[in-house]
C-alpha cells in the first residue's frame, strides 16, 4: 500500500494548522480539513477557520464548502472526503487531514459505527425535554445511563446527546456499547500524529485565542448571524454564548468568559477522545518540525 493520510490532531488553538501547512508544503501535497464547525462559510472567525493567506499557502479541502443552512452530517462527510482523497491520491502519494472534530477523523479513517433503528418517538420526547428543561437535564441522565459516553461525546451539543440518549433507552444498552473496535479497511495507510502540550498551557492559549477572536470582531460576526441561530450549526462554542449575551441574559463579559470556559472543556473532550488511539504518534506543540517529518519519513520507510 503507497498511499498514506497523516492525520493531525490535537486539542483546540494548539498549532494542527500550522503543522498541516508545513508538512503539504513538505511532501507537496493538499489538505482536508476534518474540522466540522470550519465547513460552514459563514463561520470564520469564531471557528479559527484558515485565513486566506493560510489557505494560499497550501491547497485545502473542505473549508467553508457549506452553509449553515445546509443539512450536512458526518456520513455526508465521510462519503466526500472519500470520495475527494480517492482523487487526490491519484496525484499524492500523501495527503493531510487536519481537524479537532474526532468523530469526524475516525469516519474518515475507521468508518462510523453501526447503530440500530429506535422508535422516533424517542427523540421527539427527548426534544420536548431539551424545550422545557433544558440540556442540563438530558446530560445528567447521560451521565447516568452510559458515564462513558458522558465524558467523550461533546456533551454541549445537545444533538449528540440526544442521540446518545435514544439509543440507551431504545435498546436499554449503552450507546458506548455498539461503538466498534473494528475499522472499515481503507485503501490507503493512516499516521496519525497529536500535538499536546500541559494542561495549563493548552488553556492558557485557548484564552488568548478567544481575546483575538474578539479583536477580530467575532461579536460583530455573531450579530451578524443572530436570525440563524436556530440551526445547528450555530449552536456551538463561541457563537451560542454571544447569542446569550445580545438576548440579554448575560453582560459581554460573561459571554467571553463563557466561551473561554467551553472551550477548555472542549479541549478537554478532545484530547479525551484522541487518546483512545494507541497508535497516534504524540509531539509537544513546539516541537521542531523537523523532528516530527523525520519521524513521518521512519513510519513511511
Amino acid at each position: 500500500m503507497d498511499k498514506v493520510l497523516i492525520s493531525i490532531v490535537g486539542p483546540t488553538a494548539i498549532g494542527k494548522t500550522r503543522l498541516s501547512i508545513l508538512l503539504a508544503n513538505y511532501f507537496k501535497t493538499e489538505i482536508i480539513s476534518a474540522d466540522s464547525r470550519q465547513f460552514f462559510k459563514e463561520m470564520q472567525i469564531g471557528t479559527a477557520a484558515p485565513t486566506a493567506e493560510e489557505r494560499a499557502a497550501a491547497p485545502h479541502h473542505f473549508i467553508h464548502h457549506k452553509s449553515i443552512k445546509d443539512n450536512y452530517n458526518v456520513g455526508a462527510f465521510e462519503r466526500d472526503a472519500l470520495e475527494c482523497l480517492d482523487s487526490l491520491f491519484k496525484k499524492h502519494n500523501v495527503v493531510i487531514m487536519v481537524g479537532g472534530s474526532g468523530l469526524y477523523v475516525d469516519a474518515v479513517t475507521k468508518g462510523l459505527d453501526d447503530f440500530p433503528d429506535v422508535d422516533p418517538e424517542i427523540r421527539e420526547n427527548l426534544n420536548e425535554i431539551l424545550q422545557k428543561e433544558g440540556l442540563k437535564t438530558l446530560q445528567e441522565q447521560l451521565k447516568t445511563l452510559d458515564p462513558k459516553s458522558y465524558e467523550n461525546i461533546a456533551i454541549d451539543n445537545p444533538h449528540r446527546v440526544i442521540r446518545a440518549l435514544e439509543i440507551c433507552i431504545g435498546t436499554d444498552k449503552p450507546y458506548s456499547s455498539f461503538l466498534k473496535n473494528k475499522t472499515n479497511e481503507r485503501p490507503f495507510k493512516t499516521i496519525t500524529i497529536g500535538l499536546t502540550a500541559e494542561r495549563k498551557l493548552i488553556y492558557d492559549r485557548i484564552n488568548k485565542r478567544v481575546d483575538l477572536m474578539m479583536d477580530e470582531g467575532l461579536l460583530n460576526e455573531v450579530k451578524a448571524l443572530e436570525t440563524f441561530k436556530s440551526e445547528n450549526a450555530l449552536n456551538t462554542v463561541g457563537y451560542k454564548e454571544i447569542f446569550k449575551y445580545l438576548e440579554g441574559d448575560w453582560d459581554l463579559e460573561t459571554a467571553v468568559s463563557e466561551i473561554k470556559k467551553n472551550s477548555r472543556h472542549f479541549a478537554k473532550r478532545q484530547l479525551t477522545w484522541f487518546k483512545r488511539n494507541e497508535a497516534t504518534l504524540w509531539f509537544d506543540h513546539d516541537t521542531n518540525p523537523e523532528q516530527i517529518m523525520a519521524r513521518i519519513e521512519q513510519e513511511l520507510s
